[in-house]
């Protein structure tokens, strides 16, 4: 029998690609690093299934939008009783990849984006030098009659606590988690690429400090 309950999941980056979604997104409490969360001995482990999850993304500018989505290289859950209890995640930045551009135009936004570019290495994420971003699980909390978790999220070697709405659907030896579209701001990981609040003079050439995100997580008990 399908149960269904509210708790974890990963982040970030992301999209819905609706600019109307975009303008309701909220952006993720940020705050320092906190403690990491830890398993009961009898808590069960369940192995991501990198193949069928994945990250969405989405940045914005005031000329458009781009949309597209990473893959996690490997995490697990440790699940007692129905419920959460930790969670760690491995994100492959290797694998940031564009949905809505082809060919040539959608080559160079990816490498741009990875740091591939020789000489813009530094303008967005440098997968050369930060190969891997993290997420682990702090905690959960109940909010509005949400589920709100909680974890350190860490990007070029950079850890900030955040937290956002998700939820979870248990079935035999799976877990389904999707997170709320939620957004966060890229500067405090350092991606400061075109960005108004580190940069003046851009005029209309600036790119949006939110990144808006949204997981994708299946994971099977291992």
């Amino acid at each position: 029998m399908k149960k269904t309950f509210t708790t974890i999941a990963l982040a970030a980056f992301v999209a819905t690609g609706m600019v109307s979604c975009k303008d309701s997104t909220k952006e993720a409490e940020t705050t320092e690093a906190q403690e990491v969360a830890a398993a009961s001995e009898i808590a069960e482990n369940y192995s991501v299934d990198t193949d069928n999850s994945r990250i969405l993304w989405e940045g914005n500018k005031p000329t458009g939008s781009h949309k597209g989505h990473i893959k996690l290289s490997k995490g697990e859950v440790m699940v007692k009783d129905n419920a959460i209890e930790a969670g760690k995640f491995e994100i492959d930045m290797n694998t940031i990849t564009d949905e809505d551009l082809e060919g040539e135009q959608k080559e160079n936004l990816e490498a741009h984006l990875k740091g591939t570019v020789e000489g813009k290495e530094g303008d967005f994420f440098n997968v050369t030098k930060y190969p891997k971003a993290n997420f682990e699980l702090t905690g959960m909390t109940q909010k509005e009659n949400k589920t709100i978790v909680q974890g350190n999220l860490t990007i070029k070697d950079v850890t900030h606590n955040i937290e956002f709405p998700a939820e979870m659907t248990s079935m035999e030896n799976k877990v389904i988690l999707k997170s709320e579209p939620f957004a966060i701001d890229r500067t405090k990981w350092n991606v400061n690429y075109g960005s108004k609040s580190v940069f003046d003079n851009l005029g209309d050439k600036f790119i949006d400090d939110e990144i808006i995100i949204t997981v994708d997580l299946v994971a099977t008990k291992s």
